[in-house]
């Protein structure tokens, strides 16, 4: 009988739980100083109670860096077998971590195989379950509709909910002021936007913030505050949408660990490569420490198609990274492909070893893409070229 709600509550308990207890011997660190770091949002260890199969992992400050990996059935690849196998070989090939951006179909029955039979940590984002759940309009949905689907993933197991608290209607004020080059390039940032700007209410995520707190303390559920105004091009890196909602991201971290529930903050998205170290700085300040599960950084707009290469670039620049968002060859602006092949997942390992290899790497990796992408360039111009002969001929 657990007398303890989440692995943060047994923590300022004194409470030494299994998962604590697991997480310490993989880190080789003392549980007293692992519990004083998950005690203090510190460290996240994404446990929901009811994901018996799990094997636990702690995601933050000190400890190694952990990969996700992103995939689930989309209306391109609806064979549910097909996606278990990915998840499988990326378990097998390090990843601590599985992301479940399913936007097809009854997404259910694949969400509680992954928390029957998957050990690594199982997350979901939501608000893309939500107009799928309801098969209605994203303007017909009300505010309690999202929220049930909150409840319905923590029921079925899930780890840790990515959701867009975050943005408000303020946000979109300040998106109308300050003109953006790509504007909301979160998915569910966006839907979130829409859907505000439909209904004239305000974002259900923040409005009833506390009642996913009750839910998410309730399973364990770990909150990923998704970062709603990441930027989506250099131009718009570090704006003031970007920095306020941060800003907002912060009070509702504290607000969680009120409630005993978890935290890790995403960011930065498409960062300058000169802005990465101090992205990371202001949100370990304005987030007070919340483990930093990072999309990309994106260092570069002109490389779409190689977003595995660029992100590990940017990944490499940062000297302390809590967690890593696995991008996948299409980043995030196509649906989920096969994560496993993301040169992430053995680039960081590397990085976890050697900086000083880490930063030659990232060289190593720009010099790489513009290789292949010249060569790319040269052969389709030799095709163009041959193509236009061949009709000449003719």
């Amino acid at each position: 009988m657990r007398n303890y709600t989440t692995q943060m509550d047994a923590a300022r308990k004194g409470i030494l739980t299994p998962e604590i207890e697991t997480v310490a011997k993989k880190e080789h660190m003392p549980v007293e100083k692992l519990m004083q770091l998950v005690a203090e949002g510190k460290v996240a260890i994404c446990a929901n109670k009811k994901h018996t199969c799990l094997d636990p992992e702690g995601v933050g400050s000190m400890l190694r860096t952990k990969i996700n990996v992103n995939l689930g059935v989309s209306r391109d690849c609806k064979d549910y077998d097909i996606e278990m196998q990915k998840v499988m070989s990326a378990v097998n090939l390090g990843a601590e971590a599985i992301m479940d951006l399913s936007s097809h179909g009854n997404t259910q029955p694949f969400r509680q195989k992954l928390t029957h039979e998957c050990p690594a940590m199982i997350g979901t984002v939501p608000v893309y379950d939500s107009v799928i759940h309801y098969q209605r309009d994203l303007a017909t949905l009300t505010a309690q509709d999202f929220i049930d689907v909150v409840r319905l993933h923590a029921e079925d197991g899930v780890d840790f909910v990515t959701l867009h608290c975050g943005i408000t209607r303020k946000t979109i004020e300040q998106i109308k002021k300050h003109k953006r080059k790509m504007n909301i390039v979160s998915r569910g940032g966006s839907l979130v936007f829409a859907w505000m700007c439909m209904t004239g209410e305000e974002n259900p995520f923040y409005e009833h913030y506390d009642e996913i707190l009750d839910i998410c303390e309730e399973y364990d559920v770990t909150i990923s505050l998704g970062d709603a105004c990441r930027p989506g091009c250099l131009a718009d890196a570090t704006d003031v949408c970007q920095i306020e909602e941060l800003v907002r991201l912060g009070e509702l971290t504290k607000r969680a660990w009120d409630h005993n529930v978890q935290v890790m903050v995403e960011g930065p998205g498409h960062v300058p490569l000169d802005q990465v170290a101090a992205n990371m700085k202001v949100q370990q300040s304005i987030c007070m420490g919340a483990p930093f599960y990072v999309l990309g950084p994106l260092v570069t707009d002109i490389a779409p198609g190689y977003d595995h290469i660029t992100s590990a670039i940017g990944g490499l620049q940062m000297y302390d990274i809590p967690a890593l968002f696995n991008v996948s060859k299409s980043g995030l602006i196509g649906q989920p492909d096969d994560s496993s092949t993301t040169m992430a997942m053995y680039i960081m390992r590397l990085y976890q070893s050697d900086v000083g290899k880490a930063a030659a790497v990232s060289v190593f990796l720009f010099i790489l893409t513009l290789i292949i992408s010249l060569i790319f360039f040269g052969t389709m111009t030799d095709r163009s070229e041959k193509k236009y002969k061949k009709g000449g001929n003719r």
